[in-house]
């Protein structure tokens, strides 16, 4: 095996896995082989959904018959697929929640993990959606929307990043993503925190995009950040970015650069939505662990 790969594998198994990745990193790592059987959907519509169109599996929707029309395809044989759309339509009350699949990956472990963890966050914002919908009907009615998809950010011989977004929408809207980004070869999950050899990847990448923000401020009076020479008066910066997360949520580009993500709000004004940063690998490569993934 390759000593960089090597070296790799040893700051994974070193890194703390972040809460929220426990289950699916440790079931990835025993790279189960055992078959699962399939279970089927049991999850019931509630009394507020009456007029309400759920639809789950991938032979009953015409929509989920078209969607996988278009399936993308991971190299020949990994593909990623709806397995499960959840859709509301109403006056004044809107949902579209797709659920992503991750088929034909030799780690069973890895992806049933991955899939189990996309079903409970769909099924669970479906059903608070059903919940607030029945509150604003027993108050006299209101607006509610909620949209929820993927977008595969990259796909190629070595990476698959899959990307999820929700949007919420009550009088102002808000989006929310989450990434998983998977190495193909290796069939592992890969975290922020193992492409570096310690925590000063967050100085340096902190540094870097503050740096980008003053100067696309400077350039660009359409685009505003919450940092001092970000756009606005420096009084007015209050709470400003200072420091990514250890875990913040980030892809690899198809050409193999570190794309760092920030949700609406997060960072910058509203209107600026979700916005990334792509960190320059020169910026990195005394932090890298090697240049397997991020080149």
């Amino acid at each position: 095996m390759d000593e960089k790969l090597k070296e790799l594998e040893k700051q994974y198994n070193e890194v703390p896995i972040p809460k929220e990745l426990d289950f699916v990193v440790e079931n990835a790592l025993k790279q189960g082989k055992k078959k699962r059987k399939k279970r089927a959907p049991q999850w019931l519509l509630g009394s507020a959904a009456a007029a309400m169109l759920f639809t789950a599996g991938l032979n009953v929707s015409p929509a989920m018959a078209r969607t996988l029309s278009d399936i993308p395809v991971v190299g020949s044989v990994v593909k990623v697929l709806t397995w499960t759309e959840y859709e509301v339509k109403e006056e004044t009350y809107d949902a579209n929640i797709k659920v992503p699949s991750i088929e034909n990956l030799e780690n069973k472990g890895l992806a049933n993990a991955l899939n189990e963890k996309y079903r409970s966050e769909g099924k669970a914002l479906y059903n608070d959606f059903v919940a607030e919908v029945g509150d604003l009907k027993a108050n006299g009615g209101g607006h509610l929307g909620v949209d929820s998809g993927y977008d595969v950010k990259t796909d190629n011989d070595q990476i698959l990043s899959i990307g999820r977004y929700t949007v919420n929408t009550v009088g102002s809207s808000s989006t929310t993503m989450h990434y998983d980004t998977i190495d193909k070869q290796n069939e592992i999950l890969i975290t922020l925190p193992m492409l570096f050899k310690d925590n000063s990847y967050i100085k340096t990448i902190s540094e870097n995009i503050t740096e980008q923000m003053r100067k696309q401020a400077a350039s660009d009076s359409d685009k505003t950040y919450w940092v001092k020479g970000g756009g606005l008066p420096d009084k007015e910066v209050i709470d400003g970015f200072t420091a990514i997360s250890a875990e913040q949520q980030f892809y690899i580009s198809d050409k193999g650069k570190l794309v760092i993500s920030f949700d609406k709000y997060e960072v910058a004004p509203g209107y600026m939505g979700v916005v990334e940063f792509e960190i320059p690998t020169d910026v990195l490569k005394n932090d890298l662990v090697s240049s397997n993934y991020i080149h």
